[in-house]
């Protein structure tokens, strides 16, 4: 659990009560359904709109992220591969084959099956280095939603405040209408910054800071198995991997 994630959410939006309620304000005049609707529903539909089916389902499951993010146990991964290589060195290549079956990584067994069936490190690297920059490609399009939502989002707030107040002008005459009118005018924009600068911005920054380390691990992965392809002392290997720890910290 990414608790530091949990926090910053509550303090935003608690720093923005708070200031309300400091200034005299009324923390329920910042509750207004239309105003939501108009700012979420409309950003959401433009993200869709901008997005393939795919990329954006993709990218709503990977808000689960921002608060359990995905394992990426580097020191296990290393261990791994040094396991490997020693095994390797002791019984041949073939002697791997039962650690392939028990990846539950698909860009791990596809890696390992390539050095059980006697690859060349050359064509390990090109194939996998294809697989890897194929899966970050991907990734980085479904997180691309978050920040799509953030640039949308302070436009439909104004957009809500426009609303709002055309809905004043319509009803000058009526005075016991102009309060709803002119807060949703104003409430529109404050959930379209505040959305944006508070959340979606965040969330495809974090994301992508996620994203990077899978790449990183994934890298890590085939620089191993190319070097035990290559043959080389496992204590080399090991020496060389854990320079990619300092992206893992």
């Amino acid at each position: 659990m990414d608790k530091i994630s949990i926090i910053a959410i509550i303090g935003g939006v608690s720093a923005i009560v708070a200031g309300q309620a400091l200034e005299g304000g009324n923390v329920a005049s910042l509750l207004q359904l239309t105003a939501f609707m108009i700012v979420i529903g409309g950003t959401l539909s433009a993200v869709m709109l901008q997005s393939t089916p795919r990329q954006f389902l993709t990218g709503l499951k990977m808000l689960r992220w921002i608060f359990v993010p995905p394992p990426n146990d580097a020191e296990k991964q290393i261990r791994d591969i040094i396991g490997w290589s020693q095994g390797a060195r002791r019984g041949g290549l073939l002697s791997l084959e039962p650690q392939v079956g028990v990846q539950t990584d698909p860009f791990t067994r596809k890696a390992l099956q390539m050095l059980v069936d006697g690859g060349e490190p050359d064509t390990i690297r090109a194939v996998m280095d294809v697989e890897l920059s194929m899966f970050e490609h991907a990734r980085k399009q479904s997180a691309k939603i978050w920040d799509a939502a953030g640039g949308y989002a302070p436009t439909m707030g104004i957009l809500g405040a426009v609303l709002g107040l055309i809905h004043v002008m319509e009803n000058l005459s009526d005075p016991s209408k102009l309060g709803a009118g002119i807060a949703v005018a104003f409430v529109a924009t404050v959930y379209g910054v505040g959305s944006a600068n508070l959340l979606f911005l965040p969330i495809g920054a974090k994301l992508k800071n996620i994203i990077a380390s899978e790449v990183a691990m994934k890298d890590l992965i085939v620089e191993g198995i190319v070097a035990i392809a290559n043959g080389e002392n496992p204590r080399i290997i090991e020496s060389r991997l854990r320079g990619f720890l300092a992206l893992h910290n």
